[in-house]
């Protein structure tokens, strides 16, 4: 089976403007796509071996329909985890966030298993907008981007109360496909400068 890899467009976009507080992470994992690997129904799978910021970039460089099966498919249990770690978000925390009991997460990372419905597809989100930030620092012209921790950042920011949200915060707002494209729309703004 042929593949054809597309930028998703919403990553693919240049990243203007990424403000100081957002700078660039050379991954140690390998090459960019060096964590793809093709199921039965060409969906792209995490491999620990190969970390989560090379996964979250063959998300970002995957076509729509390979992320359609991603969505339908889930994400492994334990990505979520090492995702905590990566971003230094406590792991009951992330459970949280993407609406998984941490029970469920735990069994389904200890057995290999992959997490579906909402709470696989609200880490779907979760690595889009990591994919986001990523961009955003690897684009940045700032001398700070040479030493920003895009991960980090990305799990302190979604903490933090946001004016333009209403006063909530981004991982609130997570767990539903139209949360994360507003969180998506407020990263956009960030770097276009809109919003400061």
């Amino acid at each position: 089976m042929a593949s054809t890899t597309v930028k998703s467009g919403s990553l693919a976009k240049s990243r203007r403007g990424a403000g100081a507080d957002l700078p660039a992470v050379s991954s140690s994992h390998g090459e960019p796509g060096s964590a793809r690997r093709r199921t039965k129904t060409g969906g792209i799978l995490y491999r620990r071996s190969k970390g989560v910021d090379a996964y979250v970039r063959a998300v970002a460089r995957a076509t729509p329909m390979e992320i359609v099966e991603i969505e339908r498919q889930g994400v492994l249990g334990a990505f979520i985890k090492d995702l905590s770690k990566r971003m230094e978000v406590p792991t009951s925390r992330i459970f949280n966030i993407l609406g998984v009991p941490k029970a469920t997460a735990e069994k389904k990372a200890a057995a290999g298993e992959l997490v579906s419905g909402s709470g696989g597809q609200a880490a779907v989100g979760m690595i889009k907008l990591l994919g986001i930030a990523q961009d955003m620092v690897e684009n940045s012209t700032a001398p700070e981007a040479k030493n920003f921790d895009p991960a980090k950042w990305l799990g302190q920011w979604i903490e933090r109360p946001q004016p333009a949200l209403g006063g909530r915060k981004p991982a609130d707002l997570i767990d539903t496909p139209t949360g994360v494209e507003v969180v998506v729309r407020l990263l956009g703004a960030i770097e276009s400068g809109a919003y400061q």
